[in-house]
This record gives C-alpha cells, sequence and structure tokens, in this order.
C-alpha cells in the first residue's frame, strides 16, 4: 500500500463529525477522502474531496464509493455489512467485525464465546424472557436495543416489565445485562495494523445519562488494574477482524468472588470472570477485589478517543488511515497527562452560532474542535475541546474552564 501514500483515495462510510477528522488526518499523508452520508454538506465536506449524497446501504451508491476508492472504511454503525461485503473492494475493519458489533447481543455472546469478562446477559424477546432475566440477574436491569442505539438512545435501565414496556413499547430484540455496580468507566483505543496489534493509553471516562461528558487520560486508577485492561483490549483485538482502530469501553468493578464463570439460564449468556489466558507484561498482579469488564465495542474512532489528537504522538484518526492502508503503525505514547470535554448543545433546537471561542482558545494548551453541524439540539456532540498539563487534575481543569467558556447564542 505505499503507492497510497501520496496519492491514495479513501472511501468512508458515513460524513459526521469521525468522518470530518478522518479527512483532517489523511490529508497530511496525500491521502483523499471521499464520503458517502445521506446529509447534504455534511460535516465531513470541508476537509474530504467529495461528498457522495446517498443512504448507508444504498448499493448503487456502494459501488460508486468502491469504484472511487483503494479502501474502504466506516465511521458509523448504521453502514450495511453485507452490502459492504458484497463490495470488490477491501473493507477495514472487515464487515464481519461491523456485523457482530452492530448487534449488541451477537457481541456479548462472541466475546463471552472468546473467554473475555462481559456482564451476565440474557436475550430478551418477550415479556416472559424479561421476567426470567429479573430472576436470573436482578432488579434493576440494564435494557439495551440489540441495534441501532447511540449517546444512550435504545438504552434503559428499569426496575420492572411495565417500566420496561414504557420506554421500548415493543420488547422484541433487547438485551437484558446485570447493572454493573462499577468503580470507574474504562476504555482504550485498540488497534488492528497488518501483522501488529497495539492499544492507546487506558483513560477514565464520565458519563451523565449516558452521554460521554469527559475523558482523562491516562486514568486515575492504579497500575495493575491498567495493564489488566490493557491486556483485556488486546485479547478483544484477537477476536474480531481487519485493520483498523477499535474504541473498546470497560467497566472497573469489584471481583465478584466467582472464579471463571456465573451461571446463566443460557450457557451462551454468562459472564466470563477474569478467565485465565497468559499475561501480556510482567507488571505487579491487580488488586485481589478488581475485575475489568468488556462494555461495548465501536470498530471505528471513538469520542474517547479525541484526546489522542493533541495528546498522543499519533491520533487515533491518523492511526485509523494509516491501518486501513496497511501502513506501520504509528507511536500510541502519551505526549502529556491530557483531558477532553465534550460541547454538547443545550436549549432549544436552532441554527448553531457558538460563543466564546476566543475565551475558550485563551486557556493555556486549550485546543478546540468544532464539527460544523448547521443546527444545535439538546445533547447534540457540536465540538470538543482538550487540554494538557503536568498532571491530570492539572489538565481537566483546563478542558472544563475552556469547555463552560463556550455557549450557544
Amino acid at each position: 500500500m505505499d503507492s497510497l501514500v501520496p496519492g491514495g483515495t479513501l472511501g468512508v462510510v458515513g460524513g459526521g463529525q469521525l468522518g470530518r477528522m478522518l479527512a483532517e488526518a489523511a490529508s497530511p499523508l496525500g491521502v483523499d477522502v471521499v464520503v458517502l452520508d445521506p446529509t447534504p454538506d455534511c460535516p465531513a465536506c470541508p476537509p474530504a474531496a467529495d461528498q457522495l449524497v446517498a443512504d448507508f446501504d444504498d448499493r448503487d451508491a456502494l459501488e460508486s464509493l468502491a469504484a472511487r476508492a483503494d479502501v474502504l472504511t466506516y465511521e458509523i454503525e448504521l453502514a450495511d455489512a453485507d452490502a459492504l461485503e458484497s463490495l470488490d473492494a477491501p473493507v477495514h475493519p472487515a464487515p464481519d467485525s461491523l456485523r457482530t458489533t452492530g448487534d449488541k447481543l451477537a457481541e456479548k455472546r462472541a466475546l463471552a464465546d472468546a473467554g473475555l469478562p462481559v456482564p451476565a446477559f440474557r436475550e430478551v424477546h418477550s415479556e416472559s424472557d424479561l421476567r426470567d432475566a429479573f430472576d436470573d440477574l436482578g432488579s434493576p436491569l440494564m435494557l439495551k436495543a440489540r441495534r441501532g442505539g447511540y449517546d444512550g438512545r435504545g438504552n434503559h435501565v428499569a426496575a420492572t416489565v411495565s417500566d420496561a414496556v414504557g420506554y421500548f413499547d415493543d420488547l422484541t430484540g433487547l438485551v437484558a445485562e446485570e447493572l454493573v455496580d462499577f468503580d470507574r468507566e474504562l476504555s482504550t483505543i485498540g488497534v488492528r495494523g497488518d501483522g501488529e496489534r497495539d492499544a492507546f493509553p487506558v483513560v477514565e471516562n464520565v458519563h451523565e445519562d449516558e452521554i460521554l461528558r469527559e475523558t482523562v487520560a491516562p486514568a486515575r486508577t492504579d497500575d495493575a488494574t491498567v495493564e489488566r485492561a490493557r491486556e483485556v483490549a488486546l485479547d478483544v483485538l484477537d477476536a474480531l477482524d481487519g485493520r483498523g482502530v477499535f474504541g473498546i469501553e470497560l467497566f472497573e468493578t469489584q471481583a465478584s468472588g466467582q472464579d471463571a464463570e456465573r451461571a446463566s439460564g443460557d450457557e451462551s449468556d454468562a459472564l466470563v470472570s477474569n478467565p485465565e489466558r497468559p499475561r501480556s507484561g510482567d507488571g505487579e498482579e491487580p488488586r485481589a477485589d478488581t475485575e475489568i469488564l468488556v462494555n461495548e465495542i465501536a470498530p471505528r474512532p471513538h469520542n474517547s478517543g479525541h484526546y489522542t489528537i493533541e495528546g498522543a504522538h499519533t491520533s487515533q484518526f491518523e492511526q485509523h488511515v494509516r491501518a486501513v492502508l496497511g501502513l506501520p503503525l504509528g507511536s500510541t505514547e502519551l505526549r502529556a497527562p491530557t483531558a477532553m470535554a465534550n460541547l454538547l448543545g443545550t436549549g432549544e433546537e436552532r441554527p448553531a452560532s457558538l460563543a466564546g471561542a476566543a475565551d475558550a482558545l485563551g486557556v493555556e494548551t486549550a485546543a478546540l474542535h468544532w464539527y460544523g453541524k448547521r443546527d444545535v439540539r439538546p445533547l447534540r456532540k457540536m465540538g470538543h475541546v482538550t487540554a494538557s498539563g503536568d498532571d491530570i487534575e492539572t489538565a481537566l481543569s483546563r478542558a472544563r474552564t475552556a469547555r463552560d467558556a463556550l455557549d450557544f447564542q
């Protein structure tokens, strides 16, 4: 693939903020990006070479994209895995990885079958299934739509069957998960290259209403827990196919005290607790009461990896471009402690007009990333800020100060 740098073309299914930042990362390498997205003049348009305006599952449009690109990738799980698999073009990550991670039940089963630690779960198609799940896993439960959930949509904590019916209306196609009492939400950006794999630093995430608000790198936890989280993330990569970056969400929680597997009504629906496997490092053992569980996986760049643009030697976006093109991976090392704060929409839906940018950029080390969306609406991701410092608390304070200086007119 060396001949593609410079001069290659990367086709991206999806033209949101992730597509925008992929195009920005590809440009210095001399790689053009063509995006396919149903929204005219989508956020990725300014840095992208061109846009095909079409639905994500439009087969004719996907074939046109494949004809123009040397390699295809995607930045949204609404991409059609079957359609991508039928194209006469290399697609990374592999469509099968998209197929697995795009279905929360298939994802949980694949991880459990690979011996990876996941919360206990059950398939739900009816009120009877849900009652059985409450009996087996306790109440309340985390209920998730198998497909299409994003930024908390399609997820609901339910204590009763009527509560679940009130939220979902139709209980067909849900996954019920044990509600995890976690100490921290962690994540890492794993990366699969051409015969190599790596992971960015393990970070700590702060969610509210199931929407990511802040990420701090590195995570504020002990070294042994970080090492264990990294091990699990690398094992997750081994369970997936194709090249690219993968956002891997994890829970740091208290060990259940069970050695291998907690029983579930269905043998395929279980919690695997710290299974025996070779360790990838020689560091100290994790605390006896600490357990790492895999929450969800995204086969693409992830919001919790945005800090890498300023905070790491290679951003997750450049890393994704390198990986899908078959180029050597860049360094995943952190430059300095770094924090990221999301800029979320407020108030009623209206044309997006940002105020306070000068004040935000006046904060030491602060960087602003504006996604170029036309309209602001409550909790919509409109941009993010990052900041670094000599320590995590300084970086986080700077990022918060910069974010709080911003508002919508």
